[in-house]
Protein backbone atom coordinates (compact mmCIF):
# COMPACT_ATOMS: atom_id res chain seq x y z
CA UNK A 1 0.00 0.00 0.00
CA UNK A 2 1.45 3.69 -0.70
CA UNK A 3 -0.33 6.86 0.83
CA UNK A 4 -0.28 10.02 -1.72
CA UNK A 5 -1.38 13.45 -1.04
CA UNK A 6 -4.34 15.11 -2.88
CA UNK A 7 -4.73 18.38 -4.14
CA UNK A 8 -7.76 20.58 -4.76
CA UNK A 9 -8.60 18.59 -8.44
CA UNK A 10 -9.04 15.62 -6.48
CA UNK A 11 -12.07 17.02 -4.98
CA UNK A 12 -14.48 15.13 -7.11
CA UNK A 13 -13.63 11.63 -6.54
CA UNK A 14 -12.63 12.49 -2.76
CA UNK A 15 -16.23 13.62 -2.27
CA UNK A 16 -17.60 10.62 -3.79
CA UNK A 17 -15.73 8.37 -1.72
CA UNK A 18 -17.15 10.92 0.88
CA UNK A 19 -20.31 9.87 0.36
CA UNK A 20 -19.58 6.52 0.16
CA UNK A 21 -18.70 7.09 4.13
CA UNK A 22 -21.61 9.26 4.77
CA UNK A 23 -23.91 5.87 3.74
CA UNK A 24 -21.64 3.53 5.64
CA UNK A 25 -21.73 5.17 8.77
CA UNK A 26 -25.37 5.87 8.63
CA UNK A 27 -24.85 9.56 8.72
CA UNK A 28 -27.63 12.43 8.27
CA UNK A 29 -25.58 14.23 6.16
CA UNK A 30 -27.76 14.52 3.09
CA UNK A 31 -25.18 17.33 0.81
CA UNK A 32 -25.21 16.11 -2.84
CA UNK A 33 -22.08 15.07 -4.62
CA UNK A 34 -21.81 18.41 -6.08
CA UNK A 35 -22.03 20.05 -2.15
CA UNK A 36 -19.56 17.33 -1.31
CA UNK A 37 -17.07 18.34 -3.36
CA UNK A 38 -17.10 21.99 -2.92
CA UNK A 39 -16.72 21.66 0.77
CA UNK A 40 -13.85 19.08 -0.04
CA UNK A 41 -11.97 21.97 -1.78
CA UNK A 42 -13.34 24.60 1.11
CA UNK A 43 -11.43 21.74 3.45
CA UNK A 44 -8.23 21.51 1.17
CA UNK A 45 -8.22 25.74 0.91
CA UNK A 46 -8.39 25.96 4.54
CA UNK A 47 -6.63 23.34 7.16
CA UNK A 48 -7.16 20.30 5.97
CA UNK A 49 -4.91 17.94 3.64
CA UNK A 50 -6.44 14.53 2.36
CA UNK A 51 -4.60 11.47 0.90
CA UNK A 52 -5.43 8.57 -1.34
CA UNK A 53 -4.77 5.44 0.20
CA UNK A 54 -3.44 3.16 -2.72
CA UNK A 55 -3.22 -0.48 -3.01
CA UNK A 56 -1.87 -1.92 -6.47
CA UNK A 57 -2.23 1.47 -8.13
CA UNK A 58 -5.88 1.78 -7.24
CA UNK A 59 -7.91 3.61 -4.46
CA UNK A 60 -8.31 1.59 -1.72
CA UNK A 61 -9.46 4.89 0.36
CA UNK A 62 -8.33 8.31 1.61
CA UNK A 63 -8.29 9.64 4.78
CA UNK A 64 -8.79 13.68 5.57
CA UNK A 65 -6.90 15.63 8.57
CA UNK A 66 -6.92 18.69 10.04
CA UNK A 67 -3.45 20.16 10.22
CA UNK A 68 -4.02 23.15 12.82
CA UNK A 69 -5.20 20.98 15.95
CA UNK A 70 -2.79 19.74 17.97
CA UNK A 71 -3.00 16.79 18.27
CA UNK A 72 -4.17 16.09 14.33
CA UNK A 73 -7.77 15.60 13.98
CA UNK A 74 -8.49 12.43 11.51
CA UNK A 75 -12.06 13.88 10.41
CA UNK A 76 -12.58 11.31 7.72
CA UNK A 77 -11.60 8.02 7.40
CA UNK A 78 -12.14 5.39 4.65
CA UNK A 79 -11.64 2.51 3.27
CA UNK A 80 -13.32 1.36 -0.36
CA UNK A 81 -15.79 -1.59 0.20
CA UNK A 82 -14.15 -3.59 -2.08
CA UNK A 83 -10.72 -3.42 -0.09
CA UNK A 84 -12.31 -4.13 3.49
CA UNK A 85 -11.97 -7.77 5.62
CA UNK A 86 -8.18 -7.47 4.10
CA UNK A 87 -6.38 -5.38 7.41
CA UNK A 88 -6.20 -2.53 5.35
CA UNK A 89 -7.45 -0.09 7.14
CA UNK A 90 -5.05 -0.69 10.00
CA UNK A 91 -2.23 -0.66 7.31
CA UNK A 92 -3.53 2.32 5.74
CA UNK A 93 -3.75 4.17 9.41
CA UNK A 94 -0.19 2.91 10.23
CA UNK A 95 1.09 4.36 6.91
CA UNK A 96 -1.05 7.56 7.70
CA UNK A 97 0.80 8.02 10.99
CA UNK A 98 3.73 7.79 9.19
CA UNK A 99 3.31 10.06 6.73
CA UNK A 100 1.74 12.59 9.52
CA UNK A 101 4.55 12.50 11.60
CA UNK A 102 2.40 11.85 14.73
CA UNK A 103 1.55 9.13 17.36
CA UNK A 104 -1.93 11.17 18.35
CA UNK A 105 -4.63 11.87 16.57
CA UNK A 106 -8.19 13.03 17.84
CA UNK A 107 -11.47 11.24 15.77
CA UNK A 108 -15.22 11.17 16.48
CA UNK A 109 -17.25 8.37 15.64
CA UNK A 110 -20.92 8.41 15.16
CA UNK A 111 -22.18 6.44 18.39
CA UNK A 112 -24.55 4.48 15.61
CA UNK A 113 -21.31 3.12 13.70
CA UNK A 114 -20.70 0.53 15.49
CA UNK A 115 -18.50 -1.64 13.27
CA UNK A 116 -16.57 1.82 13.55
CA UNK A 117 -16.37 2.13 17.09
CA UNK A 118 -14.83 -1.43 17.01
CA UNK A 119 -12.48 -0.44 14.21
CA UNK A 120 -10.82 2.31 16.58
CA UNK A 121 -10.78 0.83 19.75
CA UNK A 122 -9.18 -2.06 18.57
CA UNK A 123 -5.82 0.36 16.89
CA UNK A 124 -5.91 1.90 20.68
CA UNK A 125 -8.29 4.61 20.68
CA UNK A 126 -10.30 5.74 24.16
CA UNK A 127 -13.29 7.40 24.35
CA UNK A 128 -12.62 10.53 25.89
CA UNK A 129 -16.00 12.46 25.42
CA UNK A 130 -19.47 12.21 24.22
CA UNK A 131 -20.13 14.90 21.76
CA UNK A 132 -24.47 14.96 21.50
CA UNK A 133 -27.06 16.90 19.70
CA UNK A 134 -30.23 17.97 20.95
CA UNK A 135 -33.11 18.31 18.14
CA UNK A 136 -36.73 18.36 18.12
Amino acid sequence: MEIVQCTASDAEKLAELNRQLIEDEQSDNRMTLPELADRMRGFLDADYDAYFFLEGGETAGYALVRTSDEPLYLRQFFICREYRRRHLGREAFRLLLGTLGTDTLDIEVLSRNERGVRFWESLGFKERSRYMRFSE
